[in-house]
């Protein structure tokens, strides 16, 4: 990454769309503009968990705005992430198709652990460096992350499903505050929570950190009234609630430092934090200056960079985990990668990198369904990855995954919906014949072998003698031509 590259990250939280953008320099991220955008969309599913047309048009709007200010940003430099509220919508699809068309980048819509790695990544790497034992709180809209780390390892990670928005509409649906209501929400909250016991116990942290939303807005509203600035304490919080309680609705609210969009959803969020407290043992907490969309820039330096991109790792660790053959995984894809760079000569170099890296991941895990059952590893295989606990993927990455590993073999019927999307199609083909070829468990004869393509139409050519001298990989090859008779492409060996 050169010095000087702007950066953006793209937030769509539950209650608010942000974008950051960044110039890197020197190893760090140094901010240069960031706009955000109270969108409520976590609010705006129904009793089905369908996104309302109108929650859909508020984030619409938002992100065709940000995309006025990405223009002439390259796909690398940006990348955007959806959280609880997308995670549950069951027509996130019906939203996401324009978002993406409108927002003009890809729209990662990530699991929750994942949404708690790349938080602790945006709060430690904005925190001074210490061998301190951390612990993280993120209370977001519909979810509240938890995690415990040090440095920049997160070792603890974990998402729960009660958050400000979600718990000022069950609980404040009225904006009224009254104690009885708060007790409800305060049980409700520690009962989601309660498995967190024993994970984030006292004596497993020093210092704990609050990011962004509830805890960003508790912060202010205190650091208004008294000299310590950023720091939450315990007496601090009761007196916020005290202060709630007071006002009776969040109409009448009026306090220094509470922002007017944070005014519906303060109960709500306050609530959980009281309960956080309370089943945590924490007596004063930070805020800090980090939240996930800080984890997003710095979590793109890495995918930059193949040696330190935490998937390479997770990958790995799936690997190893269920007995994946080392040598033959690394086999299949050397060859696999060697046929796409044939394949895609015309993509930029780093184009070809990245996509060369996601078919060797593809290929280090074709094999991991076989430690279940050998009948349809292929399908076993796909499973384990839909789901994976899988640190640096985003959903839709880990799906992509597992649609390769699930089609590296057997009829192609399967995929009929990903064979219009002509990398998808590449990338299948090439770790299809890297099996092929790889089939004895040995490294194949690839002299005089290469692979092109015209429109949807792909030839291999061999040596005159080859098949000769590897009759079973030509029988391979021959059944492979038939398979993909079947669909709109052709395949041909001669």
């Amino acid at each position: 990454m050169q010095n000087g590259t702007l950066l953006a990250a793209v937030d769509l939280g539950s209650n608010s769309y942000r974008l950051e953008i960044g110039r890197y320099e020197h190893g760090q991220i140094h901010r240069t503009e960031y706009i955000k955008e109270t969108v409520r969309q976590g609010n705006g599913l129904d009793d089905a968990r369908n996104l309302t047309p109108e929650a859909m048009q508020r984030g619409w709007d938002c992100l065709a705005r940000f995309a006025e200010r990405l223009a002439g940003f390259k796909r690398a430099q940006v990348r955007a992430v959806a959280t609880q509220t997308l995670r549950e919508a069951r027509n996130r699809d019906a939203f996401l198709a324009p978002a993406r068309q409108l927002l003009g980048f890809p729209i990662d819509v990530i699991s929750g652990r994942e949404e708690a790695r790349l938080i602790y990544q945006g709060v430690a790497h904005l925190l001074p460096q210490s061998d301190e034992r951390r612990l993280v709180v993120d209370i977001g809209g519909r979810s509240t992350e938890l995690i415990l780390g040090r440095q920049f390892d997160a070792k603890v990670m974990e998402s729960y499903r009660v958050g400000s928005v979600a718990w000022s509409m069950k609980y404040f649906a009225q904006g009224q505050f009254t104690a009885e209501a708060f007790e409800s929400a305060e049980v409700a909250a520690k009962a989601v929570l309660d498995e967190a016991l024993n994970a984030y116990r006292r004596d497993s942290w020093d210092v704990a950190y609050g990011s962004s939303g509830t805890i960003g807005a508790v912060a202010d509203v205190l650091g208004a009234q008294g000299p310590h600035a950023g720091l939450i304490a315990r007496d601090g919080l009761d007196w916020l609630y005290e202060r709630l309680l007071a006002a009776r609705s969040a109409d009448r609210l009026r306090l220094d430092g509470l922002k007017d969009d944070r005014r519906p959803v303060i109960g709500g969020g306050v609530s959980v934090l009281r309960a956080v407290f309370d089943l945590l043992g924490i007596d004063e907490m930070q805020a800090a200056q980090g939240a996930l969309r800080h984890g997003v820039l710095y979590d793109l330096l890495d995918r930059e960079h193949g040696e330190t991109d935490i998937r390479s790792t997770t990958v790995q660790r799936l690997a190893a985990k269920f007995g994946s053959d080392a040598l033959q995984a690394a086999r299949v894809g050397r060859v696999a990668r060697e046929l796409l760079h044939q394949l895609r000569a015309t993509d930029s170099a780093v184009e070809l990198a990245r996509h060369e890296r996601k078919l060797g991941w593809a290929a280090q895990l074709h094999e991991i369904g076989s430690r279940v059952s050998h009948s349809d590893y292929h399908k076993h295989g796909a499973y384990i990855l839909d789901n994976a606990d899988a640190p640096g993927f985003a959903l839709p990455e880990l799906h992509w995954l597992g649609l390769l590993v699930l089609g590296h073999r057997g009829k192609l019927r399967k995929l009929e919906a990903q064979l219009d999307d002509e990398l998808f199609v590449h990338q299948l083909l090439c770790l299809r014949l890297a099996v092929i070829l790889c089939h004895a468990r040995r490294d194949p004869d690839l002299a005089g072998l290469g692979l092109r393509a015209s429109g949807r139409e792909f030839l291999m050519t061999l040596r005159p003698d080859w098949a000769k001298s590897y009759p079973q990989s030509a029988h391979l090859l021959r059944e492979e031509m038939i398979a993909w008779q079947k669909t709109p492409w052709k395949f041909i060996a001669a």
